[in-house]
């Protein structure tokens, strides 16, 4: 279902925070904030809504003190509506994020551990509160696959250079 877009790594030991951003009043601007609503926090895994307002959340996070930073967002990938990619935050260049203050390159220099952006493809970004069909499909593929028991004590990890679409 993913086309090999995710690799599971066993890590032991490691915290992973799943940090969901968007405006969720721009329909699948919202995705992000939608995803990190719904990750069950578990021992290893959790998760921190901060909508538009990331930078205002940097103390808290690195308070948390992760092994890696997963941030979950809408971002125009000029791909098709619900693809995905996750990406190094110091090797982004050229993509689109829609609501914020500070750009999201900026802030890998912020937090000292391995950060990584998970940008979904928006087919709508109008105002309203509801995420399109393609989009929440992956949103919610994205979820099981978090929230899963196995992938909970393996630890997935979404490895930079990988991408994919949820297919029908």
């Amino acid at each position: 279902m993913y086309n090999n877009l995710l690799k599971i790594c066993k890590l032991d030991h490691s915290r992973i925070l799943f940090t969901g951003i968007g405006n969720v009043l721009k329909n699948d601007d919202g995705v992000g904030v939608f995803i990190s609503r719904n990750i069950r926090n578990t021992g290893n895994i959790m998760s921190l809504t901060v909508e538009v307002s990331i930078e205002n959340y940097i103390g808290k996070i690195n308070k948390i003190k992760p092994d890696i930073l997963i941030l979950i967002d809408c971002v125009d990938m000029k791909l098709s509506p619900g693809s995905f990619k996750l990406m190094a935050l110091d090797k982004i260049m050229d993509i689109t994020f829609n609501t914020h203050n500070i750009s999201l390159k900026k802030l890998s220099e912020f937090f000292p551990v391995s950060t990584f952006i998970l940008g979904i493809q928006p087919k709508n970004l109008g105002f309203g509160e509801t995420i399109s069909s393609p989009v929440l499909k992956t949103a919610n593929s994205i979820i099981d696959l978090i929230n899963n028991k196995e992938v909970n004590y393996g630890c997935p990890i979404f490895m930079p250079g990988m991408q994919g679409t949820i297919k029908s």
